[in-house]
């Protein structure tokens, strides 16, 4: 089986409401897709990267799904001391180097495979099918366990999301009942919902503190390929020895000039770097000089640094000239 590329949900302000819409937490985890052809299971991440060697607990798939070939979708979740998913704690598996580790992080960082949707059962595709129907199939298959869960669907989407704004988690997606599986798409069949906004952002720069970078000069690109400022972020959940292996990795990147397209004045504590590296960002909106409100790093991620783009019309930089 080829990976494919995945189905995703656009982003909304707007919760909507009838028979025909359903509401599913948004769970702050790695997009995974799990293909078993009958004899072997191999999983991939959303941007068809494999990831089965990360998530082996994911690759039995014969105790947890009854289907003799399938292809599941679903979200890997790693849950943080207070309960809730952790972005922080997952990229901790999935960005893993050394793979001789997995088993002992197995151990320190067990992960949950939400599954929501199914696009191929037992020798054919079926994402053409509406949702209700995958839905049916996916409860028949599942055999839910402490590790493997189907994802719990509510006729109320903004019930379910004034519940996830009081656990402050991400968000929640709506999805039409009738809307078939659309690969490597963003359709309004599907709509997202944040409780809190984050992106991913290039790194163009650190500052030191002692021996170790302290803060990241973070940027988004433009549609021309324009690397654009947007803030500096040292606080989130990046922990000391993630801090110390991030300063090795951006020793190596070093350039003596600034990547972003609009000069930042310079400063003799701002090491600059080729914009290379990407990070996951969270942050409360943006100020009206165009930088991101009190951004706070969630992990480092493997996204490249050309899909870090920005969103002309949620920042309010649209019609913006630099």
């Amino acid at each position: 089986m080829e990976p494919v590329t995945p189905m995703e949900p656009k982003l909304s302000t707007r919760i909507p409401f009838g028979e025909e819409w359903i509401g599913q937490v948004k769970w702050d985890g790695v997009r995974v897709l799990t293909y078993c052809d009958g004899t072997t299971v191999r999983l991939f991440n959303r941007r068809r990267h494999e990831r089965t060697r990360q998530y082996p607990e994911l690759t039995g798939i014969k105790s947890y799904c009854t289907a003799t070939s399938v292809i599941l979708d679903g979200e890997v979740i790693a849950l943080g001391s207070d309960g809730k998913p952790s972005f922080h704690r997952v990229m901790k598996r999935d960005g893993i180097s050394r793979l001789e580790r997995v088993k002992q992080l197995q151990r320190t960082i067990p992960v949950i495979y939400m599954i929501f949707d199914v696009l191929y059962f037992n020798g054919d595709w079926i994402k053409e099918r509406p949702l209700r129907d995958r839905m049916e199939i996916l409860a028949q298959i599942i055999i839910p366990d402490g590790q493997r869960q189907t994802v719990t669907s509510h006729s109320d989407g903004t019930a379910l999301f004034t519940a996830v704004k009081q656990q402050n988690m991400e968000g929640i997606v709506m999805k039409r009942l009738d809307s078939p599986y659309i690969l490597g798409t963003k359709k309004d069949y599907w709509l997202k919902i944040k409780n809190y906004h984050d992106l991913v952002a290039v790194i163009g720069g650190f500052t030191m503190s002692g021996s170790r970078a302290n803060s990241l000069l973070l940027g988004l690109y433009d549609d021309k390929g324009c690397l654009h400022y947007v803030g500096r972020a040292g606080t989130g959940k990046l922990s000391q020895e993630d801090w110390l292996h991030l300063t090795e990795r951006l020793r190596q990147l070093q350039i003596p000039a600034q990547p972003f397209i609009k000069g930042l004045k310079e400063r003799p504590s701002v090491y600059w770097v080729k914009p290379w590296l990407t990070v996951k960002v969270q942050h409360l909106g943006w100020t009206e000089g165009y930088f991101l409100r009190q951004p706070s790093i969630q992990g480092v991620v493997d996204i490249p640094p050309q899909e870090c783009r920005l969103e002309w019309k949620e920042s309010g930089l649209e019609g913006c000239i630099y």
